[in-house]
């Protein structure tokens, strides 16, 4: 049975609504087709969807999610509370450690490349054709930028 939950993600001072997704947790067998994803926009990354796969990513339980990144997508050095594992599903994600964005200090990671990052490493990434990872992690999870100046919400 398939389930809908609206997430609310904290990011900041701010909240706002993320996505509707399946939002089921460990306990229930799922299956989903990535036909079945329902994308909605992610206001933390401007142009870039989400689809939550298991939810709430709001709260301390497992959470998975598929990010969906335009081309020539830039997102500025950033952190998350809790440790990260992105694998790349399409396309090929540019990712760098540290405080200031630089193209020529990022691995190109195509399709069934794998990050693992500890909370609150900062890094920044980039794209020049669509791209789409999936993002496993205990929650909550939240974007916070390096320099607030950055932040959509600060714009």
């Amino acid at each position: 049975m398939k389930r809908t939950a609206l997430v609310i993600l904290i990011a900041g001072s701010g909240a706002f609504a993320v996505s509707e997704g399946f939002g089921q947790h460990a306990g229930t067998h799922t299956m989903i087709a990535p036909t079945e994803l329902n994308w909605t926009d992610l206001p933390a990354l401007p142009g870039v969807k989400i689809a939550v796969i298991e939810g709430p990513l709001t709260e301390a339980v497992p959470i998975m999610f598929r990010l969906k990144f335009p081309p020539n997508y830039r997102v500025p050095p950033h952190w998350h509370p809790g440790i990260e594992h992105v694998t790349v599903i399409s396309g090929t994600l540019n990712m760098g450690i540290g405080d200031e964005f630089d193209t020529a200090k990022t691995r190109a990671l195509s399709p069934g490349s794998v990050a693992i990052m500890p909370p609150r490493t900062h890094h920044f990434v980039w794209t020049r054709e669509e791209t789409i990872g999936q993002v496993h992690s205990i929650g909550p999870w939240s974007v916070t930028y390096v320099n607030p100046a950055d932040d959509p919400k600060n714009k």
